[in-house]
Formats: C-alpha cells, sequence, structure tokens
C-alpha cells in the first residue's frame, strides 16, 4: 500500500482524510514544495526545505517539525514507496479551525502531509523542445512565496493548453516575469538573461541550480528584467523548474524563437545539468 506522511508519520494513504475546515481547504491557507527524486534520492533538497521554511515563515506559519527532522521523514517516504525517479509533493497549512478569516488561536497545530509520485524526466520534450503563449501576470504582489494560491497560475497554464502549448508566459505591462509553473531565461548575443529574484516570482530551485552551473562554467549571466519584444526576438528561450528542468522554448505566440529548434546554449546547459544530477545521484549499477 501507498505511503504518506501525515504529521510527521507514515500511514497509508487510503487512511488519510481532510478535515472541511481545514483552512488549506477553504482559503488555501499554506505552502507547499515539490521536490525531485533521482535514483531514490532527494535532489537539491536542503534548498526545497530552506525555502519552506521561509514561505511558512513569510505567512506567520511555524513548521511543526525542523527541517533535519522533515527531510529524514521524507526519505524514510521515498524508501517505503520504493521511489526511483519522481518527485515528493510536501504541503504546510495552518490547521483545522472554525472558518474565520482571523488566524485560529496559537495552539492549533498545523496540517503537515507529503506524498510521493513517480516521474520520468521530461527527454522527449527537451531534445524537441515546446510552445508557449503570452499572458498578463494577474497574481498577487508576494510570488515569491509559495503559496497554495494557484488559481491564477491554473487559468494561464489552462490557456496554454487550450492554445495546444506547453507554457504560459506572465508578464506585467510588457515585462516578463515567470511562467505559470516555471522561471523564464532569455540567450541573447551568448548572454543569459532572467528576472531578478524580487517579490514577482518565485525564486526557482532549479532556476539557482542554472546560475550556479553558469557561473562554474563561465557563462555570463544577467539578472534582470526583459521585455515581451525581448522575448521573441531572443536567440534562445528557455524554462527552468523542478519536473521541466532545462525546457527549450521554440515558439512563443505562433513566432519562432531563433530558427525554431532548441539553442546551443540551452543544450549546453541541459548536459551541464544531466552531469551534475549523475554526478550528485549515480545510477545503481545493474547486477550481472
Amino acid at each position: 500500500m501507498e505511503k504518506m506522511l501525515y504529521n510527521g508519520e507514515l500511514t497509508e494513504r487510503s487512511k488519510i482524510t481532510v478535515d472541511i475546515e481545514d483552512r488549506g481547504y477553504q482559503f488555501g491557507d499554506g505552502v507547499y514544495e515539490v521536490i525531485r527524486v533521482y535514483n531514490g534520492q532527494l535532489f537539491t533538497g536542503d534548498e526545497h526545505l530552506q525555502r519552506l521554511m521561509k514561505s511558512t515563515e513569510s505567512i506567520g506559519i511555524k513548521l511543526p517539525f525542523s527541517i533535519n527532522e522533515i527531510k529524514s521523514q521524507l526519505i524514510e517516504l521515498i524508501k517505503a514507496n520504493k521511489l526511483s525517479s519522481g518527485i515528493i509533493y510536501l504541503q504546510i497549512t495552518r490547521g483545522v479551525s472554525q472558518r474565520n478569516h482571523l488566524f485560529p488561536s496559537a495552539d492549533t497545530l498545523p496540517v503537515y502531509i507529503a506524498y510521493t509520485r513517480e516521474m520520468q524526466r521530461p527527454t522527449a520534450a527537451m531534445e524537441k523542445g515546446v510552445t508557449a503563449i503570452t499572458v498578463e501576470d494577474i497574481r498577487w504582489l508576494r510570488c515569491d512565496i509559495k503559496s497554495l494560491n494557484l488559481l491564477p497560475n491554473l487559468l494561464a497554464k489552462q490557456k496554454a493548453s487550450e492554445s495546444g502549448c506547453f507554457e504560459a508566459i506572465q508578464h506585467r505591462n510588457g515585462i516578463v516575469t515567470e511562467g505559470s509553473s516555471s522561471n523564464v531565461s532569455i540567450v541573447v548575443d551568448g548572454i543569459i538573461k532572467t528576472h531578478p529574484a524580487t517579490n514577482l516570482i518565485l525564486n526557482g530551485i532549479t532556476r539557482k541550480v542554472m546560475l550556479e552551473i553558469c557561473r562554474k562554467n563561465d557563462i555570463e549571466t544577467k539578472e534582470e528584467t526583459f521585455t515581451i519584444e525581448e522575448l521573441l526576438q531572443a536567440d534562445e528561450v528557455f524554462l527552468t523548474g523542478t519536473t521541466t528542468e532545462i525546457m527549450p522554448i521554440i515558439e512563443i505566440d505562433k513566432r519562432k524563437i531563433g530558427n525554431g529548434t532548441p539553442g546551443t546554449l540551452t543544450k549546453q546547459l541541459q548536459a551541464f545539468f544531466h552531469d551534475k544530477v549523475a554526478e550528485c545521484y549515480p545510477a545503481p549499477s545493474k547486477a550481472k
């Protein structure tokens, strides 16, 4: 039977219920993380959990366990479900209390759940590239908090899907922010540009890994804003995200990016990222 974590305890998924007055269910009053698992190991687990702590602190929720305790619990969850390649979804809500816009009393305990899902790397899409549309960014002004309030993101992603595209790239008054579930970068004359890590974007963990890779390989980057016009005229465009890794965009709003194929620098970054994963978490050797 599949196992989940419920308030720190491994429990069969079929035995877990959500109270109708859980504040995450009624208000979206909580935060979450999605952590990649390669070869049965957490990838950048510490970075994700540190961001989780920052998100909970930003909205006044006290984590029910220490970062190290949660990490140990997640490792046990991976083992219990025998997960090799996939993700862990982790969520903290403010807890269960009578519906009221005010925060509940201080003795209300947060509700913490986590579960696994098998997911292979999107290799075919990464090799071929994907398409996107642009949409107005209608989200609130604290996009740096990984909040459960994702309705604007869902509307954008659905619009992209209905247009036959993979992603919706959001903008505020013509300034590109990020995708509905990813960060966006462009390449112009060999230089990578990506929106600075302000309150207007989520500072993606894969985005940070990408920037680290660039520093180590002497690839110039600029964390600065760029316009839709710059986006459409860029030599290359790519997404970064936990499940998308480094994903080339070959067409936006039905306009080709570059020559309409994944760019050279994007493919180099993909190779560097693959090497980093392999270096940190080598595939288990096969028995002869």
